[in-house]
């Protein structure tokens, strides 16, 4: 899929070319390089292989120019056909968004060819991507040879889903710039199917961060209830006095005992003090809107490449 560069306010799409060795990959990047505007492309980067003169990879970021607010740019590689560089080629397809296979006309590469797409089918298997349900356009190269299968025969052998198909003589700069604006479409019209709700912006391209979780606020102790008061002593009955003897004068009565004074209840403890909440976390700073993954951005998109 491709990524969201919100930093940078881009959507990157990245093509590869893929296909057997000197089939025409790498001039094929070389002549899209040569005639596009200097403004709108990046430097082109290669590593040469030792075996051969196909590059190692190229890099080339092409931008056609701003939707939406977002710079478009493809970026376009390229991978070294020999069998042994099977671990680069590999390599090279992660995150791929589409696919240029590049075959060649010449009589007697055919099983090159098949060979070759079958090792793209399995590369791109070990991503999870099933090669029938992905954007990929065939670019049948060198038709400017004398000696060249038909249009039929390569179909036939390399092209059973009836994808886009091209035939181009990219040294003569025919049939280059019509593969790219094929692909291109058939990119933008895959990531333009429905596929959940647009990405928010984060410190990731092409994924949003998860929320930050609220601490839940701790439970409000409950103050331990106050001892009941010890129960009042009853006060003792006045003794009743004795009979005063006769002629003697009536004594007194003793003074009745006054009650014990009941004790004091104890001192209720206080109640612990309730945890504040944590302050809600600051509202996040509003972000640019991403792009529309659907509606008229990508229509405009196309647009753009089909006046180009």
């Amino acid at each position: 899929m491709a990524s969201i560069n919100y930093a940078n306010r881009e959507i990157v799409i990245k093509i590869v070319y893929y296909g057997p060795g000197l089939s025409g990959k790498t001039t094929n990047l070389q002549v899209i390089h040569q005639n596009v505007p200097d403004n709108t492309r990046g430097n082109m980067i290669s590593l040469a292989t030792e075996a051969d003169r196909t590059l190692f990879f190229d890099l080339l970021p092409l931008n056609l120019g701003s939707v939406k607010g977002f710079n478009t740019k493809f970026q376009l590689y390229t991978v070294p056909g020999q069998v042994y560089y099977n671990a680069t080629r590999k390599l090279v397809l992660k995150g791929v968004d589409g696919v240029v296979f590049v075959a060649d006309s010449g009589v007697g590469k055919m099983n090159e060819n098949i060979e070759s797409l079958q090792n793209l089918r399995d590369n791109l298997a070990e991503y999870g991507i099933d090669l029938n349900n992905f954007p990929i356009v065939l670019q049948y190269n060198k038709r400017d040879l004398q000696n060249v299968y038909s249009v039929e025969e390569l179909n036939k052998n390399l092209n059973p889903n009836n994808v886009p198909a091209v035939e181009a003589s990219v040294i003569k700069n025919i049939g280059v710039f019509e593969v790219l604006k094929a692909i291109s479409r058939e990119t933008l019209a895959r990531i333009n199917k429905p596929a959940g709700p647009a990405p928010q912006p984060g410190s990731q391209p092409s994924s949003a961060p998860a929320p930050t979780p609220q601490a839940a606020p701790a439970p409000t102790p409950q103050a331990a209830p106050a001892p009941a008061p010890a129960p009042m002593p009853q006060a003792a009955p006045a003794p009743q006095p004795a009979p005063a003897p006769a002629p003697a004068p009536m004594p007194q009565a003793a003074p009745a005992p006054q009650p014990v004074p009941a004790p004091a209840p104890a001192p209720m403890p206080a109640p612990a003090p309730v945890p504040q909440a944590a302050p809600p976390a600051p509202a996040p700073a509003p972000q640019a809107p991403a792009p529309q993954q659907g509606g008229t951005f990508f229509k405009n998109l196309i647009n753009k490449m089909d006046n180009r």
